[in-house]
């Protein structure tokens, strides 16, 4: 089973994303779980978000403790909390910030790390810091567990349609911005 932790603040869209993320995945024929954990239910606040993710059903329903792998949709989280606790040998980290960071200022577990500056293409395409879409694509593009196009088909029924044409260009533009580091490989820019 691979288990993702998703950390946002409250209305960035973190536990949407992993509904859709979820979804996604079981379009292409897994099982998946998606799990919202509020604390203070309020905007801003910081939230976390699971998905699980497996070839058989998943009978568990507990938050995810030592996960695969992060997706940090605001970078002040990362000196805020300890987003990288728990995360497994060989994982990866999808984060959202401009700082251009490297796989040593990640701890070593982390093997694959994608940056994105979702906020500039957030701006660009929504007027507005929303950057859940934008940080699915890059996950896409960086661990190639779910595809682009099954995250698209997603979109398409999942959002109500006057904001569907967006995210269909928010989720491309994630996949396609991305850089992704892996200490196993060279740095490679979106295909």
């Amino acid at each position: 089973m691979k288990q993702i932790r998703f950390h946002g603040r409250g209305g960035q869209g973190a536990v949407m994303a992993s509904e859709l993320l979820c979804h996604a995945l079981v379009h292409e024929g897994n099982y998946g779980q998606s799990i919202p954990a509020y604390g203070f239910e309020r905007r801003g606040a910081p939230l976390e978000a699971f998905v699980k993710l497996d070839n058989k059903p998943i009978r568990e329903r507990t938050q995810v403790y030592e996960p695969d792998g992060i997706i940090v949709l605001d970078s002040s989280l990362i000196a805020q909390l300890p987003v990288f606790n728990g995360i497994q040998a060989n994982g990866f980290a999808i984060l959202n910030t401009r700082k251009k960071m490297t796989l040593e200022d990640i701890p070593e577990q982390v093997d694959t790390l994608a940056i994105i500056d979702a906020n500039r293409i957030a701006l660009d395409v929504f007027n507005a810091p929303i950057t859940n879409t934008i940080l699915l694509g890059a996950f896409s593009q960086a661990t190639k567990l779910v595809s682009l196009q099954s995250l698209s088909e997603c979109i398409e029924n999942y959002f109500p349609k006057k904001i569907v044409e967006k995210n269909l260009v928010a989720v491309a533009r994630g996949y396609n911005e991305v850089q992704v580091v892996t200490r196993s490989g060279p740095i490679r820019k979106a295909e």
